[in-house]
């Protein structure tokens, strides 16, 4: 049995920052094309979302291996690529940082009434399912795509960027397109609309889950450190 080895702070910090930049450009975006009629469009907030997680893969990836997703984080450790005892330290530290950015998202257009919160266009059914779909392709590509310690590879940032930009703009005028827990948590808490959260808790922790074991499937000896 392997020894645990203490989580450095560095890694929480660093999982909390990119998270924290992931929804205050997502969300913000988000809200700020509510408030200038338009200006930002769909195809920019998918974009907004698929560049900063571009920027951030750059940038957190040596030192935390760049999560960013309570989803992630599940999908990584159930597929034998995470070390179990970290896997709610780097939940929290995702969650904190997102709430930061949507108190700051509040705190920027204190007059706007969802903060760029994800809801169904049409049945929870439909976005449930969509969303698991979702979840279940961006984790298979970050597995594919990881390295043997959980972290996101150094050449990835531009298909991971890409994979969810590309959802975002094809998905986000019916479920929102999350794929992200934190990111759709955060501000329906802060903006007091939770009505439709469960969906976007539920449907990406079974995505990543279902991800997870296609790719130990697949991959049989990819739990092997």
């Amino acid at each position: 049995m392997k020894a645990k080895h203490p989580i450095p702070v560095g890694s929480l910090l660093a999982e909390a920052f990119g998270t924290f930049c992931l929804v205050l450009v997502g969300t913000g975006a988000i809200v700020i094309n509510d408030v200038s009629a338009g200006a930002i469009t769909h195809v920019g907030i998918a974009l907004s979302f698929g560049l900063v997680v571009y920027a951030m893969i750059h940038s957190v990836r040596p030192i935390s291996g760049a999560h960013l997703n309570p989803a992630v984080t599940l999908g990584l450790t159930a597929a034998g690529r995470f070390d179990v005892h970290k896997l709610l330290p780097y939940v929290a530290s995702q969650l904190c940082g997102a709430f930061v950015a949507s108190l700051c998202v509040r705190l920027l257009f204190p007059q706007h009434p969802t903060l760029g919160i994800t809801t169904p266009a049409h049945t929870a059914m439909q976005s449930l399912f969509l969303e698991g779909l979702l979840t279940a392709i961006l984790v298979a590509v970050i597995l594919t795509l990881s390295t043997r310690d959980g972290a996101v590879a150094a050449d990835v940032a531009g298909p991971v960027g890409a994979v969810i930009g590309m959802e975002a703009m094809f998905a986000g005028p019916i479920s929102g397109a999350s794929m992200n827990p934190a990111r759709s948590i955060a501000p329906a808490i802060v903006s007091l609309q939770i009505d439709n959260l469960w969906i976007y808790v539920v449907a990406p922790l079974v995505g990543a889950a279902l991800a997870a074991i296609i790719f130990r499937a697949c991959w049989p000896t990819s739990g092997q450190r």
